[in-house]
C-alpha cells in the first residue's frame, strides 16, 4: 500500500470538502440542505446549523425563484460557470460564480445534487466599471473619430481652395491626396507614385525630401515639374498620422515670374554699378586736374591775386577735394557687386592691423583702439578691408578723445560669426537707427566731420552680398555698437 493510498483512506469525504476553498453544499431530490462545508458559511454568513434542513431558496438568490436546472432534465450536467446573486445573513447581497452536478447512487439513479461556489462580487464591480470605461472610451473614439473626419475635411476643403498646388505623399511615395489646382495641372493621380507623376521618374528621386522631413524638418526646395516649364518654390512639412502611416505635406508656389523678376533686377543691379563705377572713375578724371591746377593758382599768383580770390580758389580747391572723395566712395561701393568671391579664407587680424596702421597716421592722437583676436572669414580680404576701414574710421572721427577706447572683437552664435566695432561715444539717436546704413544719410552729430555718408551703405552691402547682415545696438554705458554678421561656410555672391 502506498503512503498516498494510506492518506486517502485515513480522509474522510466531509473532511475534504472542509478544506476547499469554495463554498459547496449537497441538497437532496427535494432541494433541502444535507451539507454545508465551512467556506459555504464564509462566504453567506449562514452557518452549517443554519442551513442544513432548509430549501436552498432561503438564500434569496436570483435565478433561484426562477429555479435553478439543477432538475431540470434539459439542461445538461454539469452546469459550469453560472451566475447568480443571493442574500447574505447580514442582508448584503453579493455575486455568485458556480458550479452544479448531480449524486447519484451505485445504481446510477439521482438523489441530489451538489453545487460549489465562489463570491466574484468585487470582480463584477470591476468588470462593470471596465464595461463602463470602455464604453465612455469608445463613445470618446467615435467622438475624436468624429472630431478628426472633421478636422480633415476642413484642412482639405482649405487645401483645395488655395491657388497654390498642393498635394500628401506617404512615406510608400504613393500621393494620398492632390488638391483641386494640382488636379488641374496634372489630372487626378491620386494612389500613384509622386516621382513618377511629378517628375517622370520610374524611380524615387535621388535629391527626395522624404528623410529630413519624417526627421520632423521643415524643407523648401525650388523645382520644376514635368515638362510644364514652370518653376515652383516647395516646402515640405510632416503631418502627424493617426494611422501609423507617415506622410508629408508638399505647398507648390509657381515663382517663375518672380525669378525672372529677381534675375532682370540682378542685371540691372549690374548694369547700374558698371554705371556708377564708370562715371565716377570718369568724373574722376575730370576733377583731379581742377584740384592740382586750383592749387597752382593759389600757390603761384598768391602775390597777385586779392584775398577774397584766394578764399574762392581755394574753396573751389576744398569742394573739388570733397567730390572727389564722394566719387571714391562711390567706386567703393559700386566695386563691392564685381570682387569675385575667395577660394580660401581670409586672415581678419592681418586686415585689422593694416588699416589700423593707416588710420594711425590722421588719429595717432585721438583715439586708442583694443582689438581681440579675432577669427577667419570667406569674404574676400578686399571687402573685409573695406568694412573695417569704414567702422573703425568712422568710430575714430566721431569719438571724442575721453570717451574711452574703441573696442574690436566678434561673438559666433549657431553657423554664423558676428563682427562689431564698438565705441562709447555720443552714439546714434534712436530715430536714425534704420536710416543710419541708408546711402548719403549723416545724422546730427556728424556736423563738422568730414564724410560723405557712404561708408555705412559700403558695410550693409558688402554684409548682403556675403549672405549677411549688418545692424547697429547702442552700447552699454552710451556710444554704438556696429555689427556685421556672416556664415561661418564659404559664401556665394548675391
Amino acid at each position: 500500500m502506498s503512503a498516498n493510498f494510506s492518506i486517502l483512506a485515513d480522509m474522510s469525504i466531509e473532511k475534504a470538502l472542509e478544506t476547499i476553498p469554495s463554498g459547496l453544499f449537497v441538497v437532496d431530490r427535494n432541494m433541502r440542505v444535507v451539507y454545508w462545508n465551512a467556506a459555504a458559511a464564509r462566504i453567506t454568513g449562514f452557518s452549517a446549523s443554519d442551513a442544513v434542513g432548509q430549501h436552498c431558496s432561503f438564500l434569496q438568490g436570483i435565478p433561484c425563484g426562477e429555479g435553478c436546472g439543477l432538475y431540470n432534465m434539459e439542461i445538461p450536467k454539469p452546469i459550469i460557470g453560472a451566475r447568480c446573486t443571493i442574500v447574505t445573513k447580514s442582508g448584503e447581497t453579493i455575486n455568485l460564480l458556480k458550479n452544479m452536478e448531480y449524486l447519484r447512487n451505485e445504481t446510477g439513479e439521482i438523489i441530489g445534487g451538489i453545487e460549489s461556489f465562489t463570491d466574484v462580487t468585487n470582480e463584477r464591480i470591476l468588470e462593470d466599471s471596465l464595461r463602463q470605461h470602455a464604453l465612455k472610451l469608445e463613445a470618446r473614439v467615435k467622438e475624436r473619430t468624429a472630431e478628426l473626419e472633421r478636422s480633415e475635411a476642413n484642412f482639405r476643403a482649405v487645401l483645395d481652395n488655395m491657388d497654390d498646388m498642393a498635394y500628401i505623399a506617404t512615406d510608400g511615395y504613393r500621393l494620398s491626396f492632390m488638391n483641386r489646382a494640382m488636379i488641374d495641372l496634372f489630372g487626378d493621380r491620386t494612389d500613384e507614385l509622386c516621382h513618377l507623376v511629378l517628375h517622370d521618374e520610374v524611380e524615387p528621386c535621388h535629391w527626395c525630401p522624404m528623410t529630413r522631413v519624417f526627421s520632423q524638418r521643415t524643407v523648401r526646395d525650388e523645382r520644376q515639374f514635368g515638362n510644364h516649364g514652370r518653376l515652383y518654390e516647395v516646402i515640405h512639412t510632416p503631418l502627424p498620422s493617426e494611422d501609423g502611416v507617415r506622410k508629408k505635406l508638399a505647398v507648390c508656389r509657381d515663382i517663375t515670374e518672380r525669378k525672372l523678376a529677381e534675375l532682370s533686377l540682378s542685371e540691372a543691379n549690374r548694369e547700374l554699378d558698371a554705371f556708377a563705377h564708370s562715371i565716377s572713375h570718369d568724373m574722376r578724371g575730370i576733377l583731379a586736374p581742377v584740384v592740382t591746377y586750383m592749387d597752382f593758382l593759389r600757390q603761384a599768383y598768391a602775390n597777385v591775386l586779392d584775398e577774397q580770390v584766394l578764399q574762392i580758389l581755394g574753396e573751389v580747391e576744398h569742394q573739388s577735394e570733397r567730390a572727389i572723395a564722394l566719387l571714391d566712395d562711390l567706386l567703393d561701393l559700386a566695386q563691392v557687386g564685381h570682387i569675385p568671391p575667395s577660394n580660401t579664407p581670409t586672415d581678419v587680424n592681418k586686415i585689422v592691423n593694416e588699416v589700423l596702421n593707416e588710420l594711425q597716421i590722421e588719429h595717432s592722437d585721438r583715439c586708442t583702439v583694443h582689438c581681440e583676436l579675432l577669427p577667419q572669414t570667406w569674404v574676400p580680404e578686399t571687402l573685409v578691408y573695406q568694412l573695417f576701414a569704414n567702422l573703425i574710421g568712422n568710430a575714430c572721427n566721431y569719438v571724442p578723445i575721453d570717451c574711452g577706447p574703441i573696442e574690436v572683437g566678434c561673438w559666433q552664435e549657431k553657423n554664423r560669426v558676428i563682427y562689431f566695432v564698438r565705441d562709447h561715444g555720443p552714439g546714434i539717436p534712436n530715430k536714425e537707427v534704420e536710416s543710419i546704413f541708408n546711402i548719403f544719410f549723416r545724422g546730427k552729430i556728424s556736423k563738422g566731420v568730414r564724410g560723405t555718408g557712404i561708408g555705412l551703405a559700403i558695410v550693409r552691402k558688402i554684409a548682403l552680398r556675403c549672405q549677411g547682415e549688418a545692424w547697429v545696438e547702442k552700447t552699454p554705458g552710451g556710444g554704438a555698437t556696429f555689427c556685421v554678421a556672416f556664415p561661418m561656410t564659404p559664401v556665394a555672391a548675391h
